[in-house]
């Protein structure tokens, strides 16, 4: 009888693959291209992950009462999330080699951090992530089957889960309603504004969430406001026809047509692109530039985050 073998693509296993995109039971998880779980020669062990549902450390600007108890509550930040897990390789026959290969390659020290998404109860959350430790034990087992209990550990410099399926909401520039019909008749009909101006996104998760918003021309001095917190960012720039500036909220970056950072037009009442974002439920989001036509248009993208 012919011996089974599997071939291992270490580029397909480092490719930087779509959140969730191989999973396709509870138990799995995915890293970059490397599928790991049942089903798979990398099982996770039964102890599982840690630090994968647990709150991440935190930095805290609490400031100690000098003549009382206690002390006055500070804003929290956490601390980038530490995933850890030990993962039992288990090759098949003839297969061994080609295994520990592609362990290297996708376990291996890299600047660029890739998705790490794990799937449990029918819900796939993930984190960008790096590599932060590889240990694997080199003792008879692995010496003679490439059998190993390696013990990996990921960090997510950004601690927050989110959803894979990225969403997005679009709306046009306010326009006015088509007023009063001649001749007048009761009830008097004002028309329907063509567009209010305004967007709903829902952040479904438990933690703030970053939206890249997009804005196309033409149009001058793109705004949006958002309702909650009357927080906006602001742009002194004139956008022709087919011109688009992308704000990335998480990046920090006001970009023109991927190209040019136009971060410097911001107004002098426009928040820290850092500090918008979107809080836990829904949140109405008004696309308010000074001047718009009927083709201006506002793109919101964003996933919604757990902690």
């Amino acid at each position: 009888m012919a011996e089974t073998t599997t071939a291992y693509d270490a580029n397909v296993y480092t490719a930087d693959l779509a959140p969730g995109s191989l999973i396709t039971q509870d138990g799995q998880m995915q890293w970059a291209g490397l599928l790991i779980g049942p089903g798979t020669p990398f099982a996770v062990d039964r102890s599982g992950l840690t630090g994968w549902e647990d709150l991440p450390e935190y930095d805290s600007s609490d400031a100690e009462r000098p003549t009382s108890h206690g002390a006055w509550p500070g804003a929290r930040y956490a601390k980038p999330r530490k995933i850890g897990g030990t993962i039992v390789l288990m090759p098949e026959y003839g297969a061994a080699a080609e295994a520990v290969r592609a362990l290297r390659q996708s376990l291996a020290l890299l600047d660029e951090e890739r998705w790490l998404a794990v799937r449990l109860h029918g819900e796939v959350l993930a984190v960008r992530a790096r590599i932060a430790q590889r240990v694997v034990p080199t003792d008879q087992g692995f010496a003679t089957q490439g059998s190993s209990r390696m013990s990996v550990q990921w960090l997510a410099t950004d601690p927050r889960r989110y959803t894979v399926n990225e969403e997005i909401a679009t709306t046009t520039a306010p326009q006015p309603e088509a007023g009063l019909t001649w001749p007048l008749a009761w009830p008097l009909d004002w028309g329907q504004a063509k567009s209010t101006g305004d967007a709903v996104v829902e952040n479904t998760g438990s933690a703030p969430t970053h939206p890249v918003i997009a804005f196309s021309g033409p149009c001058s001095m793109p705004t949006v406001i958002e309702g909650v917190n009357r927080r906006r960012l602001r742009y002194a720039i004139d956008l022709a026809a087919g011109e688009e500036l992308v704000v990335d909220t998480a990046a920090g970056t006001v970009t023109l047509n991927n190209t040019a950072s136009r971060r410097h037009t911001a107004m002098a009442d426009s928040s820290p692109e850092e500090l918008f974002t979107l809080e836990p439920g829904r949140t109405e989001l008004s696309f308010r530039p000074d001047k718009a036509t009927e083709d201006a248009l506002m793109t919101v993208r964003w996933r919604s985050a757990e902690w």
